[in-house]
């Protein structure tokens, strides 16, 4: 990835990109709870730090780096997104939103919760 689209990407609002992940999931009869318990179990939040942080509009940057605790199991997600294999980027911000394209991803094509979620 290009360094400008990596700044680019550490400077999208979180609170811009959460209603496509809803957006994409429900297109396919999955649902926005779905989409949050997959947040959750990525990123530590609950509803009520997840609705401030898209209140607060912060960015991607601040969105992961200020988790309340990224789950262990996130090395278990590998594969290809955007041309790019997960488990190779190498700056962990865009490596943390990969974890979660892919797991929308995953969802959308009607992939097990228990399977998405790494249990």
């Amino acid at each position: 990835m290009h360094p400008k689209n990596i700044e680019r990407v550490y400077k999208m609002s979180f609170a811009g990109v959460y209603p496509m992940y809803i957006q994409k999931a429900e297109k396919k009869n999955r649902t926005k709870a779905e989409v949050d318990e997959i947040i959750y179990w990525l990123t530590g939040y609950d509803e009520k730090t997840l609705q401030k942080a898209i209140d607060e509009k912060i960015n991607l940057e601040d969105f992961f780096g200020k988790a309340p605790k990224m789950n262990p199991n996130a090395v278990k997600i590998t594969g290809v997104i955007c041309g790019d294999r997960i488990e190779e980027i190498e700056d962990k911000l865009i490596q943390q939103v990969r974890y979660l394209d892919k797991l929308i991803d995953e969802l959308a094509k009607g992939k097990a919760m228990e399977k998405i979620l790494r249990s």
